[in-house]
Order: structure tokens, then sequence, then C-alpha cells
């Protein structure tokens, strides 16, 4: 079993999660006694032909036209652009576009940093002095950034981070949670490891280890949020197929690839995940940003049952957010 709080109400919700019985089984026999096995299954191929079968075939009969499915996994086509009948496929779905400037109301506060998705967020530390403080549990520091991006593994070093988790039903686009522009933008290669809170637990360090999409944010410019430097990591997951840079200054018009140079307004659609579950990671400089309270009080509830409290040996929470809603403040020593 598996919890998590939702931000709104403080209500502790299970998570039923998706294809939990194969990640198990991956993560725990197949790892242990197939290595092989282990290494095809979270290979680039396997994580495609799986996302065939979970979204474009086995659940294919459930989402046509399945308004009880629709309403168990929390999707509401009264938000999306498209009209219902346009929906008569799973990828339609899991790539649907949304109304986010009229249901996902952003806060305009000055300084305010905001949620990059529709997830489960953890909040975290670099810095062994913060109550933050966790250290190789979701990413091995130096190996998410890359190795040779020195000036980067020192910059962030001492800093705060934030781990998103996109369940398969929610809206896979990423918002940016900042504004400010584009220094570097960069990918690396990996595995295809599963974000399942129990595979994270099992095998240390996943999200590093992962194929990901790294960009670097200065906030410190002309309309930016001014809160240091923010990096953006986006990781893709077993059964996701492929992260597609789509910025928009307005709505989803215009969809353009991230490059430097670009000004990124906060709260606009940056980037899509294909079909499956995935994770955004936000790095931030030393002391520029102060996570929202709630979020840090809900993190530490010792009354949820969180795969990552079990297998980390502390309380650690997920809280559901919503993408552009509020999630840290520029420090205020750090506003211009």
């Amino acid at each position: 079993m598996h919890q998590y709080v939702e931000r709104l109400n403080g209500t502790v919700m299970t998570e039923e999660l998706f294809g939990d019985r194969i990640v198990r089984f991956l993560y725990s026999r197949a790892r242990e006694n197939a290595p092989f096995l282990f290494r095809l299954a979270t290979s680039a191929r396997m994580s495609s032909l799986l996302g065939l079968y979970h979204f474009d075939l086995r659940l294919a009969p459930k989402l046509r036209g399945n308004a009880r499915f629709l309403s168990r996994c929390g999707l509401d086509l009264a938000e999306c652009l498209a009209p219902r009948a346009y929906f008569t496929t799973p990828r339609r779905i899991f790539e649907r576009q949304i109304r986010y400037w009229q249901c996902r109301p952003m806060s305009e506060m000055e300084g305010g940093v905001v949620s990059p998705a529709d997830a489960r967020v953890v909040l975290g530390a670099l810095a062994p002095d913060s109550p933050l403080f966790l250290k190789d549990k979701f990413f091995d520091y130096e190996e998410l950034l890359g190795a040779d991006r020195r000036h980067w593994l020192e910059l962030f070093a001492q800093g705060d981070y934030a781990v998103f988790r996109l369940t398969p039903d929610k809206y896979h686009y990423n918002h940016t949670p900042v504004s400010g522009r584009v220094v570097e933008h960069y990918s690396l290669d990996g595995m295809y490891h599963s974000c399942n809170p129990g595979a994270v637990v099992e095998i240390v360090t996943p999200y590093s280890k992962n194929k990901r999409v790294v960009t670097i944010i200065d906030t410190n410019v002309a309309g930016g949020t001014a809160v240091g430097h923010v990096a953006m990591v986006e990781v893709v997951a077993l059964m996701i197929g492929d992260i597609v840079q789509c910025y928009s200054d307005k709505g989803y018009d215009h969809p353009l690839r991230i490059r430097p140079g670009m000004f990124l307004s906060k709260g606009q659609p940056k980037s899509l995940y294909r079909p499956g579950s995935s994770t955004d990671i936000l790095l931030f400089e030393k002391n520029r940003v102060r996570f929202s309270e709630d979020l840090q009080e809900k993190g530490r509830r010792t009354d949820v049952h969180s795969r990552f409290s079990l297998g980390f040996g502390s309380p650690l929470v997920e809280i559901e957010v919503q993408v552009r809603s509020l999630i840290a403040m520029a420090r205020k020593q750090d506003c211009l």
C-alpha cells in the first residue's frame, strides 16, 4: 500500500499504483534472479512496447466511452479544450490539453515558484544542515546533472529540491515553474526505470539513471522571478516514449523547442510527456527559496503509510499538488 496527502484538504488517500504487480516482479525477483530480463525491461525498446500494451491495447476498451473509468482516475473532460467525442483513444486521453488559465489559476505573487505539473511532490535538500536533507535517495546528484557540468554542480550543491511524480492518469504537460532566461538545455541518456515508489526504494537513485532533459533557467533577469538559477530536470520512466519540448507563450499556440537565450514565462506549457508515469525535479540554489509551510508540514506527517517513509526510514510523504499552484517563495533578502 502507498498513501499520499491531498494538499487542499489534508485528506490521506490510498493510491492504486498502476502496474504495481509487474513493477514489483521486475524490481525484486527479476532484478535479483534474472538481471538480463531486468535490463531488457528497463530498456528504451521494451519501455515503448510496454507502453503500447498498457495504453494503446490493454486500456483501449476501458477508456472508450467508459465514464466510470474516467471518473475513477479523476479525469474531468470538461477541463479539456477538445470535446468529449474527441477522446476515442488512450493516447488522446493522456496527451490532453486543458484550459489551464481557467482550471489551474496561478498566483501572481512576486517571487513565487509554482508547480510544474499535476503531480505528487516530495521536498528535499542537499545541505546536511537542512531539516529537509535527503542525500542519495531519489538521485545521485552529480549523475543527475552530468558529471561534466561542474559549474552547475557547484552552484546547486547545497540547495533545495522538489521531486514531482506524475501518475499515468495525470495531465502530462509540464509548465514552467519560474520566469527567466534559458542559459543551457541538454539531454542525458539513460534507462527507463519505473517511478513507482516501490521501485524507487528498491533501486537507489533511479531518477539520475534514467534518460532526462535538463533546462537551466536564470531568473535574475528583467521580468524574472528573482530566485537565482533554477534547474528543471524532466525524467522519463517505464512506458514513457518521449519528452516533447513545446513551449507556448499563449495557450498551446505556436509551440517552440527550448533553446538557450529564450525567455520563459512562469506557468506556461513547456513540454509534454508521452503516455505513462514520469518525474520532474526542480533544483534551487542554496538559500534562494522557502518551500510553502503547508507542504513542509504535510510532508512530515507520521500517520500516512508511505513507501518512501518505510524504505528510507524517516517520515517522507508525497503531497498532491496542481500545476501552476504556489510551492515556494523567494527568500525576502533575495527579492529584487
